[in-house]
């Protein structure tokens, strides 16, 4: 049971929640000289159950629309299998997408009480990403693209600090940039061997609709542009000389994105250890950033 359940919230993958809301931390005690245990332990609930809420209602849809049957499994694209190989389970899989939802949802009216409306809007588009996104977004290849980057980077980073201490700072901003660019990136490369399954399931996200060629040169620049925000966050004042920790990745990045743009569809193995590689850069490019930010 408890592997299902984790096949279903694909469980190797939550590890990507704590390490986005790490700048955030670091910025919250840089900008306030303390972390409230609660409020703290609450954010990175809400960043998990989201996340699984994610995993799990894209497992329900993808099993349901049979594009999980149809998909060639790679390590870290594909789905888990988890609904192919025990189909009885689907329901389960709803309702811990549903429950992670409404987990979210209470602690963001919980918060809403401490911090104000202005958690409303970003909080409500956080929602509309979570539900929306297997079902809707896949068909929409910029929102598809950006989606997950915002999710994780822009709304979870930003609404972290604001929680924390009360309102946004630049530095919150610069960190979250990076990491909406850094997430979309793992998304997008992740999507580039399920090509031709995502059409036939009616899907079109930015490798369908704008081509292989045109997906994995956006892959590169989305990963450019994650370190020149860094960079750039450093030379205008913005983020401290620490931050620059972030850039010890740039080996493996440039490892990235090189297989990525070699990358072509009747090559999928290829592509593997860049998708590892990849994994890498968007887990401790953010915690590095943190640990610089904390120096």
């Amino acid at each position: 049971m408890f592997k299902k359940l984790l096949g279903i919230a694909r469980g190797p993958f939550l590890l990507l929640a704590p390490a986005a809301l790490a700048p955030a931390f670091a910025v919250a005690w840089r900008e306030s000289g303390h972390l409230p245990l609660v409020n703290s332990l609450l954010i990175l609930i809400a960043g998990l159950v989201s996340h699984i809420a994610v995993n799990a209602l894209n497992e329900y849809e993808d099993f349901r629309s049979g594009l999980d049957f149809a998909t060639a499994k790679t390590p870290f694209s594909g789905g888990s299998g988890t609904l192919v190989a025990h189909p009885e389970f689907a329901p389960v899989a709803l309702f811990v997408g549903w429950l992670g939802v409404l987990t979210a949802c209470s602690i963001g009216l919980y918060f809403l009480q401490q911090v104000g409306t202005q958690l409303i809007a970003p909080g409500l588009l956080g929602l509309a990403i979570i539900v929306a996104y297997t079902r809707w977004l896949n068909r929409l290849p910029l929102l598809c693209l950006l989606a997950p980057g915002i999710g994780f980077g822009l709304l979870m980073v930003n609404l972290a600090v604001l929680v924390l201490t009360g309102h946004v700072s630049r530095q919150s901003l610069w960190c979250s940039i990076a990491e909406t660019l850094l997430v979309s990136n793992l998304l997008l490369v992740n999507q580039l061997p399920d090509i031709q399954a995502d059409r036939r399931a009616g899907r079109r996200h930015l490798a369908i609709a704008w081509g292989e060629r045109t997906a994995t040169l956006v892959s590169a620049a989305l990963l450019a542009a994650a370190y020149l925000v860094v960079i750039a966050g450093w030379l205008l004042g913005q983020l401290p000389p620490g931050s620059l920790l972030a850039l010890l990745t740039l080996p493996v990045a440039v490892f990235v994105g090189g297989r990525v743009l070699a990358f072509r569809e009747s090559a999928v193995e290829q592509l593997i250890p860049a998708m590892g590689a990849n994994v890498v850069v968007t887990l401790a490019t953010p915690v590095l950033l943190a640990a610089g930010l904390l120096m």
